[in-house]
């Protein structure tokens, strides 16, 4: 039996710029993060007495005799990708899905970590994340970008880089004192809204050629994020440029956000948030705000009706905490 457990993140800055329409041309990166919470997978051998050969747990039971017949598209291309047959899959999570921190990219990762370990191989993470990334654009073939995947896999607090030519993940140099600050004053809100991310992105991948001042202007926050958190400048500053990444990315699609959701953001604010955004494509999902400390019970009764999620930043990325060989 193999267990693996694999991080949830939050992404700051540069959000749209890991597209491929975009980033192919144009380079991107964002700033994001890892947190301590987690998809977990159980992955074991099907032991040979059962009418059916692979059997997945989720939010449904599957029981199947061939892999073609099954509803779940990470597990059946993973097995396939992965050309394994008579096993049994189980998923939990912390966190809803399709709720903007990745949960489908943990999924796949975490589920290619298992099957790589269930058959006695070792696969390094950046080599994990890419194979997540040919999963899903390529045989699912969604619309999503690559940082998710990469995010999850590395994990810690990193800026990551796309480009043509690959991929780069380099850690943020952030005082340990400066870290646990910016993770005190963030906090994360759920709107009670899922929705299908990749439904959200086709819309903005294709106004990619229209939005370019928006996605290069988001793509030059990154930099200055990590600026002001490897600094001693003000890091409410931080908070501030969140209040501006979220007004350009909401400009980018019509679906990135609701009337709903806008009252909820412009409540926070008039509370004293400094600024926050949606995580993930939009549209729902997790609401993250910049509130300091001393404000944060004012934003938190203004919003009594969403559930607050309490984190804390996370370094391990996606990995096997149980292995047991089976014989």
């Amino acid at each position: 039996m193999v267990i693996t457990k694999t991080p949830y993140r939050i992404s700051f800055f540069g959000g749209g710029t890991d597209y491929r329409p975009y980033f192919e041309e144009y380079g991107g990166s964002v700033l994001s993060t890892t947190i301590n919470r987690y998809c977990y997978l159980f992955v074991r051998s099907l032991p040979p007495f059962f009418e059916h050969s692979v059997s997945a747990k989720y939010s449904i039971v599957e029981t199947v005799k061939e892999i073609d017949e099954l509803h779940h598209p990470s597990v059946r291309e993973c097995l396939r990708y992965m050309n394994i047959n008579n096993v049994s899959i189980s998923h939990d999570g912390d966190l809803p899905a399709r709720a903007g921190l990745a949960t489908s990219s943990a999924f796949t990762v975490g589920l290619l970590n298992g099957l790589h370990a269930l058959k006695g191989e070792y696969i390094d993470q950046l080599s994990l994340a890419k194979e997540a990334i040919y999963i899903e654009q390529d045989l699912i073939k969604e619309n999503v970008g690559v940082q998710d995947q990469l995010a999850v896999s590395c994990g810690g607090f990193n800026r990551i880089y796309f480009t043509a030519d690959g991929y780069d993940v380099r850690p943020v140099i952030i005082s340990p004192e400066r870290k646990t600050l910016l993770n005190n004053n963030l906090m994360l809100f759920f709107t009670g809204i899922v929705r299908t991310a990749s439904e959200i992105a086709e819309e903005q991948i294709k106004g990619t050629k229209n939005k370019l001042n928006e996605l290069h202007e988001m793509s030059e926050m990154v930099q200055t994020g990590e600026e002001i958190l490897s600094s001693n400048t003000d890091i409410n500053e931080f908070g501030m440029l969140l209040d501006h990444t979220w007004k350009l990315k909401r400009s980018l699609s019509s679906r990135i956000t609701t009337d709903d959701i806008d009252a909820v953001y412009m409540k926070a604010i008039k509370e004293g948030a400094t600024g926050g955004k949606l995580l993930g494509a939009g549209g729902g999902g997790f609401l993250l705000l910049y509130v300091e400390q001393d404000k944060q019970d004012k934003v938190r009764n203004a919003l009594d009706g969403l559930l607050e999620v309490p984190f804390r930043f996370e370094n391990d990325g996606s990995k096997v905490i149980h292995y047991t060989l089976e014989r």
